[in-house]
């Protein structure tokens, strides 16, 4: 059961790459901005939004504009930090490789 022992190895060093991956992602920012630089969001590779800063200007727009334009820009944010967490994590796993028949 050789092929067992080593599985097991292999995840542990992968749970130590993932724990790792996960603290180095909380402190990677990504900025995005939506309607010409009116909406500026902050979120970290994590997921977890940082800052959102509105144009003064902007808030002078109709609601309705302004609500689509902070959805779309909040959307845009989720999505960016979805991909950078998941190209970190295809780093990772990539190397973790199944014995045999699995």
């Amino acid at each position: 059961m050789a092929g067992v022992g080593t599985l097991l190895k292999q995840a542990q060093k992968m749970q130590k790459q993932i724990e790792s991956m996960q603290a180095s992602l909380e402190v990677q920012i990504i900025d995005v901005s939506s309607g010409g630089g009116a909406v500026q969001i902050k979120i970290n590779g994590a997921g977890k939004f940082q800052a959102l800063t509105l144009g003064a200007d902007f808030l002078k727009e109709d609601k309705k504009f302004i609500e689509e334009t902070i959805l779309q820009a909040v959307q845009e944010a989720a999505l960016k930090s979805k991909e950078k967490n998941e190209a970190e994590m295809q780093k990772i796993s990539s190397g973790f490789q199944m014995p045999g028949g699995f």
